[in-house]
């Protein structure tokens, strides 16, 4: 990473300092263990080493390290596997005047048995409370054919309707990070299986108080308006049958959710692994989840922690953890991929098109980043792919990132659902209208 040309007073004397790194699970989903998350979440030493930065820039004040992991994830391990406890305590030792500070924002986090959840406990969420930011009429959800059939975080898809409707579009977001008078964002380089690629732009859903306002997928196939599925079989439309109203089962009788577990496993049986059947919106085709991350970069970019419109920019830095990034069936269930990394930047749309170059994507193929230059409203990204400069200690990536030769990039393996799509030199056509 070449050094960035960042404004003298980016940080000053008493401001609050928020680094929000990828906290998103303990480890790999498939390999559960103290052994197994250094490819799924940021490094503790990247976290570490932008903290003390910070600090020599900051003199005075605080820094919260923050996230808001999946819910059915566990804190706990996640600070015991990378350390946490420790780097805070090594952090307030070298810097007694700044008050460091670790949060989960999580208001709740959930018990899961095999993708079942069975328990949920109530967490303390983030002490300065959340917000409402309603985009409304500037939201990429409007007029989108998917309102009604959007899927969020939980079965209760009531709830995620109700806040996409019509032109009603509405998140619920923490106030920590959004009262940040500058925000460090600390992404881990992944794959992923919902928007292809997760970096700067994807990492702001940890800073949601309520993740079921979330769409994700929109239930269905392409031909009726869906992307939970990418072709209508006689199979996929059983399981979409069954599925929906075991969904409907369960919201109404949460009680009874262990006894579904072993009634999901035999539905695997018969419809098969979501390693290896595209399902869930886990595809190239699915034309709801990057609107949601471009929304979500709206409320951030515009909103303050009242819900307001700012009356200032936030200072904005994104550093991504790249030293062993992972590549396949991401975010949850990557392969390790060392590759020695780090990208930084100051605009998450540029950072995640260099990243998608380097990765040996091709930007233009990725939804959510071809789209974050053909906004209306709120526009973030207000310049052109053809000005964002990639400046690199290695003259391979020290050009325009179309520029950058085929044999210079490292060739990540997308999720199973985005192969053939995504990759440069790919032929196949990237989501609906």
């Amino acid at each position: 990473m070449a050094a960035l040309d960042l404004p003298a007073d980016f940080i000053r004397k008493g401001d609050h300092v928020v680094l929000k790194p990828n906290w998103v699970k303990e480890h790999d989903e498939r390999r559960p263990g103290p052994d197994s998350w250094e490819h799924v979440v940021t490094h503790p030493s990247v976290i570490e080493a932008v903290a003390r930065w910070a600090a020599r820039k900051l003199g005075a004040g605080s820094i919260t390290i923050c996230d808001a992991p999946q819910t059915d994830s566990s804190f706990d391990l996640i600070r015991k596997y990378c350390g946490l406890d420790q780097m805070i305590d090594r952090l307030r030792g070298s810097f007694p005047t700044i008050q460091f500070e670790l949060l989960d924002l999580r208001p709740e986090e959930w018990q899961a048995i095999d993708g079942v959840t069975v328990k949920r406990r109530t967490l303390p969420g983030d002490p300065k409370g959340s917000t409402t930011v309603r985009l409304d009429e500037a939201s990429e959800f409007v007029g989108f054919q998917g309102q009604g059939r959007l899927y969020g975080a939980s079965y209760d898809m009531a709830e995620t309707n109700e806040r996409h409707n019509g032109t009603r579009h509405e998140y619920l977001l923490c106030r920590t990070p959004m009262d940040a008078d500058v925000f460090i964002n600390l992404p881990k380089l992944k794959t992923h299986k919902k928007v292809g690629v997760t970096c700067a732009l994807k990492n702001l859903v940890g800073i949601n108080a309520n993740k079921n306002w979330l769409p994700h997928h929109t239930e269905g196939t392409p031909e009726t308006g869906g992307d939970q599925f990418p072709v209508s079989t006689a199979k996929s439309r059983l399981e979409q049958s069954w599925m929906s109203a075991a969904k409907r089962w369960l919201k109404e009788r949460p009680v009874m959710a262990r006894a579904f577990v072993p009634i999901k496993k035999m539905g695997r049986m018969v419809f098969g692994d979501t390693q290896k059947v595209v399902r869930s919106g886990n595809w190239h085709g699915n034309d709801t989840c990057w609107r949601m991350v471009l929304d979500l970069n709206k409320c951030f970019f515009f909103f303050d922690g009242t819900g307001a419109r700012r009356s200032a920019p936030v200072r904005y830095l994104a550093v991504v953890d790249g030293i062993v990034a992972g590549e396949g069936n991401g975010p949850m269930s990557p392969d390790p991929k060392p590759c020695g990394l780090l990208i930084a930047g100051t605009h998450p749309v540029a950072v995640d098109c260099a990243a998608a170059t380097v990765m040996g994507f091709d930007w233009k193929k990725l939804p959510l980043l071809n789209k974050a230059f053909e906004m209306k409203a709120l526009d973030f990204a207000s310049f052109a792919a053809a000005d964002i400069a990639m400046v690199s200690n290695k003259a391979q990536w020290n050009k325009a990132m179309g520029d950058v030769s085929a044999e210079d990039v490292f060739n990540f393996r997308p999720h199973f659902g985005w192969i053939g799509a995504i990759e440069r030199g790919s032929k196949v056509a990237i989501g609906q209208n």
